[in-house]
């Protein structure tokens, strides 16, 4: 009766862990950094994340979750533990209960692996939650009232979009489509047009930096430095924001596709709601510049991120956390037991 109940937004790109009468207490990379002979964790989080491209040859710096799900297992496991013993999850009077967030469409392996590695790592009770949800939730969004609300969740693996009513999904679509893709994009522009070979937190910082997917955008410049593929030397560039966003436009136009076809699955009367609320954009891809307006122009309806974007998954676990009771007794949730 002692231990907490925490909630956790178990993302492709970070992990958010929220605690009852705490709030949002972690905010990591999911990375975790390996000896490949050994198999012993050197690192976890933020100090694995600084090795990514870095580390020699015996090191091995992994992320376990790939498109929203997880791709290696134990891996996970291991990094679900260091981070609920790191905020105290764990201690000797109790195990906690643990809501935890996933994409719509993931089958149900998945939800069972994320199940048991949540359990492993010590949780009493485990709960899955719907992530475009509890991202609504976080964002403000009233999803109890019979009204409709739109929700577009881009995070590191997926993009969830759903129409929310009464408290319940009634129409959604999740694409593997997200920052990761869009970082993939930008490697491969400049790897085609410049021959140059970048990694993932260059192509991270670029897209932050200066990445937009509006034409009357931002026009930022950025110095990049890589591996020329001709010579095999060290070799700097500058990119411009107009190049980011030709690189960017098909992984985002794939987004605005998703997000119509939730549109035109969505009953006439919350279709009319939405006109009049607009859309809410929440993860980290909302912080994107332009992606606001596009939206809005492709939808043709009023489009708005959301306060603090990154955080609302993790924020709607935790006011999720204080009915955890009801989500407990709920018989008609796919995710439950």
């Amino acid at each position: 009766m002692f231990s907490k109940d925490i909630g956790i937004d178990l993302g492709t790109a970070n992990v958010l862990i929220h605690v009852k009468g705490k709030g949002v207490v972690l905010d990591e990379p999911s990375v975790v950094a390996i000896e490949s002979d050994t198999k012993k964790v050197l690192a976890v989080g933020e100090s694995a994340h600084r090795m990514v491209g870095r580390t020699p040859g015996n090191i091995v710096a992994i992320r376990p979750l790939r498109d929203g799900v997880i791709a290696d297992f134990e891996i996970t496991e291991v990094m679900l533990k260091a981070f609920i013993d790191r905020v105290g999850g764990r201690n000797w009077y109790g195990r906690p209960r643990i809501l935890i967030c996933a994409p719509t469409n993931i089958t149900s392996v998945e939800q069972k692996a994320i199940r048991e590695a949540a359990e492993r790592s010590g949780a009493r009770e485990v709960f899955l939650e719907e992530e475009p949800k509890a991202a609504a939730i976080g964002a403000g969004m009233d999803i109890y009232q019979p009204s409709g609300n739109m929700v577009v969740d881009i995070g590191g693996g997926t993009t969830d979009v759903a129409v929310l009513s009464m408290g319940d999904i009634v129409t959604s679509s999740s694409i593997k489509v997200a920052g990761d893709k869009f970082d993939d994009a930008i490697m491969k522009y400049i790897k085609n047009k410049y021959k140059l070979l970048i990694g993932e937190r260059t192509s991270e910082d670029i897209k932050i930096k200066i990445g937009t997917v509006n034409t009357e955008g931002r026009d930022d410049e950025i110095d990049i430095r890589g591996r020329d593929m001709v010579t095999g030397l060290p070799l700097t560039v500058t990119i411009r924001s107009a190049e980011v966003r030709e690189a960017l436009w098909d992984s985002v136009m794939s987004i605005v596709s998703a997000a119509k076809s939730v549109l035109e699955r969505t009953p006439p009367e919350l279709s009319a709601d939405i006109i009049d609320r607009g859309v809410i954009l929440t993860g980290g891809g909302a912080l994107l510049d332009g992606l606001d307006t596009l939206l809005s122009e492709e939808l043709m309806v009023p489009v708005l991120v959301a306060e603090d974007p990154m955080h609302c998954v993790v924020k709607g676990t935790g006011i999720m956390l204080d009915n955890l009771d009801k989500v407990a007794n709920s018989k008609n949730k796919g995710y439950k037991k």
